[in-house]
């Protein structure tokens, strides 16, 4: 009875990893505006509802949207100019642009759909050396949030945590608790290293738009530079981030500025 019912287990845990792997491989394609194959389960018009939906609860956990009307001029005004001078406008996502309050957290993020948003804390941080607003270091965070917009990381991200949903509830029906828990360390490695995949291809395209645009590329690395600095010296290695480190992503800037520049 115990060896049956094993069995049926295996079967069933098989039956439900086999339909997330042949979901995941059946939904690939290629993004228009990368080049790249993507596995995607999602459509744009799904994406642009997520961010709009997520928009205003994202921007309260900030403290809300920055009060001062002529900083988040600046934000829009260089945000539009990316976009209409670039592969942005192709996309077809309705980008919005928002400053936060937020005067902690220095971070610039964006949701699926094109809804962008800087804290003040970072918008703060990309001066000149005589404290006015350098607007080719607004236009590289923009920029590079962009990318992730028209790369569409969060909706290949949604895919691949959905593969990985169904590989882990196979694992859970098929196996032992301590060989589900093995999986589940596998998958979340995977899919940290996808993530440091994306900061890198939209670093390549922030470079893209900010030379599209008439901004100076070169000002992306002294984004990095102020981004390695807030991270301070105990900063997570690499390997155990998300983001790559801003060491290696300043090489692969230089690196696409010399490609793109040519």
């Amino acid at each position: 009875m115990r060896r049956g019912g094993l069995k049926i287990r295996l079967l069933i845990g098989a039956a439900i990893a086999l339909f997330a792997l042949v979901k995941y491989c059946s939904s690939a394609e290629i993004n228009p505006h990368t080049g790249k194959k993507q596995h995607i389960s999602i459509s744009p018009k799904e994406e642009i509802a997520i961010g709009l939906s997520s928009a205003p609860q994202m921007a309260q956990q900030h403290g809300g949207l920055h009060p001062d009307i002529k900083y988040q001029q600046v934000i829009d005004l260089i945000g539009k100019k990316l976009v209409d001078n670039s592969i942005a406008r192709q996309s077809g996502y309705p980008f919005e642009f928002h400053l936060l309050r937020d005067d902690r957290a220095i971070n610039a993020f964006a949701l699926p759909g094109g809804q962008v948003f800087i804290t003040f804390a970072l918008f703060s941080k990309l001066v000149n050396q005589d404290g006015r607003l350098n607007e080719d270091m607004i236009a590289g965070v923009l920029g590079h949030e962009i990318g992730h917009v028209i790369g569409r990381h969060s909706a290949a991200r949604m895919a691949k945590q959905d593969l990985t949903q169904g590989l882990l509830s196979g694992a859970a029906v098929g196996f032992d608790p301590s060989t589900a828990q093995g999986a589940a360390a596998i998958a979340n490695v995977i899919n940290m290293k996808y993530g440091r995949g994306d900061e890198l291809e939209s670093d390549d395209l922030g470079v893209k738009l900010m030379i599209d645009s008439g901004y100076d590329p070169r000002y992306l690395i002294n984004v990095m530079k102020i981004l390695k600095a807030a991270a301070g010296p105990n900063r997570t290695p690499e390997f155990q981030s998300t983001h790559p480190d801003p060491e290696n992503r300043i090489q692969k800037i230089n690196e696409a500025i010399k490609k793109y520049s040519k």
